[in-house]
């Protein structure tokens, strides 16, 4: 069994192009039933202060010191990248807001198995729905509708629960030299960082399993 840990940002638009390149390296290795995958929390913006009234594009002209027109533009085309993966971005009515407790959620959903359901989820209402992550409201319906109970992301909304899990992921990135995502690491031995192009996974995935065989034969 080869495993995979993604560092990732949920609000981050190259991590969910480079999710979907990794899907379709995996897909094109044949590797699908030999793979684990296991997302890891990361923050492009931790002390970010969300605002339902804060646009993306607000966000991105006032940390990046650029006007609005500049950011707009930007944001559009990166949403012209995106639909070369089949994504429909709506980047345009998108909200500024902090991931910290999706990734708690998420951390939550690895226990019942469905880590990848809800990162799927939660990365296509920010980036085609507009959906506020900040919002309680929302990560609850999200996180009930991919399967997880209502109880249990209850608990973990009204407390710090796994609050320690997201900082450690964090930190383990930073000791490691990971200051941008995408990043994936493979059996903890070969890394890929940035939404590469599917055959780079692909290959890598490929070379990884060869390699295990060798060292592990029936």
């Amino acid at each position: 069994m080869l495993k995979v840990e993604i560092w990732s940002d949920i609000v981050c638009p190259f991590c969910y192009m480079g999710k979907r390149r990794f899907e379709q390296g995996l897909a094109q290795s044949g590797l699908q039933d030999t793979v684990s995958i296991e997302w890891k929390s990361f923050q492009l913006a931790p002390d970010l202060k969300g605002s339902r009234e804060k646009s993306l594009n607000q966000f991105l002209a006032e940390h990046k010191q650029i006007s609005l027109a500049e950011a707009e533009k930007m944001n559009a085309h990166v949403t012209k990248m995106a639909l070369q993966d089949n994504l429909a971005y709506r980047l345009d009515i998108a909200v500024a807001a902090n991931s910290f407790d999706a990734h708690r959620l998420l951390h939550a959903a690895k226990s019942f198995g469905l880590q990848n359901e809800l990162k799927e989820a939660l990365l296509a209402g920010y980036f085609t729905k507009g959906l506020n992550l900040e919002d309680h409201e929302q990560l609850l319906r999200i996180s009930t509708d991919c399967g997880i109970p209502q109880p249990d992301v209850l608990e973990v909304l009204q407390s710090t629960m796994y609050a320690d899990d997201v900082r450690e992921d964090i930190d383990l990135a930073t000791a490691n030299g990971i200051h941008a995502v995408p990043f994936f690491v493979v059996n903890r031995k070969y890394a890929i960082s940035g939404a590469q192009p599917p055959e780079v996974f692909q290959k890598t995935l490929q070379k990884v399993s060869a390699e295990s065989n060798q060292e592990n034969p029936l």
